[in-house]
């Protein structure tokens, strides 16, 4: 098992501002007032959360790899500890499971929103 720690990298401009929370929010406010509509708006946010957060992960693996080949010794031990990190790989097929969730469940919102009268 690999010894290294992902990195964690600085909170991105869109976790701070919460751009996902006023996007759901605006979503949610062009949907119909129903309660299927707000479960769907909610596991969308999840989703975009769970995904971003998933990247993250991936790119702090990859700063690691780089800074770990930028280091004046290159250690056998630091490089073989990188190439067994799994968690990477592990994140990879989560974010294609997120990724997968969300392009349904925007088509579902895709066609929800259509239904909606344009009065609104």
């Amino acid at each position: 098992m690999a010894l290294t720690q992902l990195s964690i990298a600085p909170e991105p401009l869109h976790r701070t501002v919460d751009a996902i929370r006023q996007s759901a929010d605006r979503l949610e406010a062009a949907l119909p007032a129903r309660e299927d509509c707000s479960v769907l708006v909610d596991f969308i946010e999840d989703d975009l959360r769970e995904g971003l957060d998933a990247i993250a992960d991936v790119e702090a693996h990859f700063s690691d790899v780089v800074e770990a080949l930028r280091q004046d010794q290159l250690s056998p031990l630091r490089l073989v500890d990188l190439a067994e990190d799994l968690r990477v790989l592990n994140k990879l097929e989560y974010l294609l499971v997120i990724a997968s969730q969300l392009r349904r469940r925007l088509t579902q919102a895709a066609g929800k929103l259509h239904s909606v009268p344009r009065g609104r």
